[in-house]
């Protein structure tokens, strides 16, 4: 079995099938975000309005921590039928899904409406959020890969990661927009609603161009190299199985690496919201354009670092990023702490930096870890499980060390321990940088089929 070659028609269609993953994912990504910056600036007030500031907050995070409970579960299912069935049509089901919840929340009644059922009726629909995001990022990654060629793998995968900073670029800017042209009381009253109505207009662009795109070509291949290969067996063995009895040790690996990744963004993007307002005393709108022009310049980044991949190799770009977040955590928050509006622009900017270094390669290198016929699964599995422990409690714990220390220094710990964990895990993983996707069997680890193989230059 082959992968496709350049110039091939599968190839040729490769913008189109980019252009379709970032929009999908930048509309995910957007729907995700804009529940983040709301649980920072809007939801202790709105759904727990009868705590203080700090623990609405606490609590409003605990409804954001909670979707991602939901992610492991949305790649267990997503990346089992993608695995069976095709990435688009998954790819269609999750951007509904998203779109669907996010649109609800939007409409949600507040506490002073109907009380406790409030706070309830978000989190459900957190939950589903949650479910959606953990199909929507292994799909949109392996549709890319699997296009395009080995040689500027890093490059063409790179741009469904630039969904995150442009999700966010996008809430954070129409948020910004709202508090902006509105006074206190009605961006609480009404305002804080729009972003979240407007997912139904971007979710019907994403289905217009998502739909367009043709499935996968390599995993044509392994469909049909299966259906010879089932003549003579009973049954068809599960891709999760399949991923935990051969791709185990790849599965670690991809937890691994999404420590100091996950954390070190939802610290310095959503939590920093939190601290800049409430503890350093910037305004919510200095505050929400700090990270605005931050994502901005990670948007540019991430293809850059994507192609630097393809030059030098997945590792070292990643533990770059890895060590260099590690040690910018001691710096971010004194930065912050100066009240200086640049300073802050600074401090988010270099610390998206170091993150874009670890996110562009990590689509190339988790898809270049797995067969084809498990990839969709195995990628999924170790990038959403590891979002559990990593990702989904980082603002709750940042939160928390605020209140119970007083000072960032514990958060800035917190950020570190995660680098080194990252660090280590990368170590132990070999170079992935121009593998054919095509070669890597079920029964056979990424490092035994690297052996012996060079990379591309």
């Amino acid at each position: 079995m082959n992968a496709p070659k350049p110039g091939s028609s599968a190839t040729s269609s490769l913008p189109r099938v980019v252009a379709a993953s970032l929009i999908g994912t930048t509309i995910e990504w957007y729907d995700y975000f804009v529940y983040g910056t709301a649980a920072a600036l809007v939801f202790g007030k709105v759904f727990f309005p009868h705590s203080d500031p700090l623990t609405g907050t606490l609590l409003s995070f605990l409804t954001y921590a909670i979707g991602f409970a939901a992610r492991p579960l949305g790649a267990l299912v997503f990346g089992h039928f993608g695995d069976r069935v095709g990435r688009k049509k998954l790819l269609v089901v999750s951007l509904l899904l998203m779109g669907g919840s996010t649109t609800a929340i939007g409409l949600l009644p507040t506490y002073d409406s109907v009380g406790v059922a409030a706070p309830v009726l978000l989190t459900a629909l957190r939950l589903v959020q949650g479910f959606a995001l953990g199909g929507e990022w292994g799909g949109a990654v392996l549709l890319v890969s699997e296009h395009g060629d080995q040689r500027r793998r890093g490059f063409w995968a790179s741009w469904p990661q630039g969904g995150a900073p442009a999700g966010n670029l996008l809430a954070a800017g129409v948020l910004s927009l709202m508090t902006a042209v509105q006074s206190e009381s009605a961006f609480l009253a009404w305002g804080w609603r729009v972003p979240f109505l407007l997912s139904a207009l971007l979710v019907g662009v994403g289905m217009w161009i998502r739909l367009a795109v043709e499935e996968s070509p390599l995993f044509q291949q392994a469909m049909a190299a299966q259906k010879e290969k089932k003549s003579g067996r009973a049954t068809e063995q599960a891709p999760l199985v399949g991923v935990l009895r051969h791709h185990w040790r790849e599965v670690l690996v991809a937890m691994g690496a999404r420590m100091a990744e996950n954390i070190s963004y939802y610290v310095m993007t959503t939590f920093v919201l939190t601290y800049a307002v409430t503890h350093a005393h910037f305004d919510k709108q200095s505050a929400l354009n700090a990270v605005l022009i931050a994502s901005a310049i990670q948007f540019a980044l991430i293809p850059l670092f994507g192609a630097l991949s393809d030059r030098v190799g997945r590792k070292p770009v990643y533990l770059v990023g890895a060590a260099g977040v590690g040690v910018w955590a001691f710096v971010f928050f004194g930065m912050v702490d100066t009240r200086s509006f640049a300073q802050l622009v600074v401090a988010v900017t270099v610390g998206l930096v170091f993150h874009s270094a670890m996110y562009a390669p990590q689509a190339a290198f988790f898809s270049e870890l797995f067969a084809t016929r498990l990839r969709y699964s195995g990628a999924s599995i170790g990038a959403q499980f590891a979002s559990v422990v990593a990702g989904a409690p980082a603002p709750l714990i940042a939160t928390a060390l605020l209140k119970d220390y007083g000072s960032a220094t514990p958060i800035s710990v917190y950020v570190a321990a995660a680098a080194a964990l990252t660090v280590l895990a990368v170590l132990c993983a070999r170079e992935t940088r121009g593998r054919d996707l095509a070669e890597v069997e079920e029964g056979e680890s990424a490092d035994a089929a690297a052996v012996g193989k060079p990379a591309v230059a």
